[in-house]
């Protein structure tokens, strides 16, 4: 019988007659605590040698005390989709001077889903660039400085594209170039960033030129691919598909988690 608070129980050796007021572990034994009717508290070893109802039972750890203790080891033991220790309780810190921003709402997205946790503890918010064609306004418009950096994530940033060439342009900007980091992955769109195995195939497949690189990957799953709706439930579901940073490719990963170890380095 789980020894639950206020449960009156009778030691069996000596007639001590009191109400379950805590368990405890001491002297590497767990102790069962009775109260009896004048206020006075003893304590005996938890388990055989006890009366209920003049019934005998063996007394064992209160179910709520052992559901909190395995909870809290779990929690312990609790891992973001990020793979960081999760912080049980914790409220979102207020955010921060400093931002990352991403080029559209897929990239938010996938971030939020994998890193959102730790953005929150951290007070750090991602924001919407839509594209990255005016990258030098956008730094100027958000006027980053001491305290206030700013991070950027490009899609598609490889030699010879046309990001690398408003990238390197935006990264000279001055007075900011220091307040800022711009970085990128290689890959045509964050989609293609989730690891295909996730979707049943060795790789993602390859969009001849010419074709919308969205609308040809959800042909090739044979999902409905002929209206914005149906491409915006097409990501929806591959985003279903990531569970933790390991769904992700590591080009990926390592570009934000550098975006956010700048965006939170003491002083910014």
């Amino acid at each position: 019988m789980a020894a639950e608070l206020g449960l009156v129980v009778e030691d069996a050796q000596n007639g001590w007659v009191g109400a379950v007021v805590r368990v405890e572990k001491a002297g590497g034994m767990q102790v069962v605590h009775l109260e009896d009717r004048r206020g006075r508290v003893r304590g005996f070893p938890l388990g055989p040698g006890f009366l209920v109802d003049g019934a005998p039972v063996v007394l064992t750890p209160p179910e709520v005390a052992e559901r909190a203790r395995l909870g809290a080891k779990r929690a312990a033991a609790a891992r973001t989709a990020s793979g960081s220790r999760a912080v049980a309780g914790a409220r979102a810190r207020v955010a921060s001077g400093s931002r990352i921003f991403v080029e559209g709402r897929h990239d938010a997205e996938l971030v939020e889903k994998v890193w959102g946790d730790d953005l929150r503890i951290e007070g750090v918010v991602v924001e919407m660039l839509d594209g990255v064609d005016d990258l030098e306004g956008a730094i100027s418009d958000f006027g980053p400085g001491p305290g206030r950096r700013m991070g950027v994530l490009v899609d598609h940033l490889v030699p010879g594209s046309k990001e690398s060439a408003v990238v390197a342009a935006a990264a000279r900007r001055q007075p900011y170039a220091a307040q800022v980091l711009i970085v990128g992955h290689p890959y045509v769109d964050v989609w293609q960033s989730v690891r295909p195995e996730r979707l049943g195939w060795d790789a993602w497949p390859s969009i001849p030129r010419g074709q919308s690189w969205k609308h040809g990957i959800l042909r090739e799953l044979g999902w409905p691919c002929a209206s914005q709706a149906d491409v915006a439930q097409g990501w929806k579901r591959i985003l279903a598909t990531v569970r933790t940073y390991a769904d992700l490719e590591p080009s990926l990963l390592g570009r934000v988690e550098e975006l956010i170890d700048f965006v939170t380095a003491p002083g910014a």
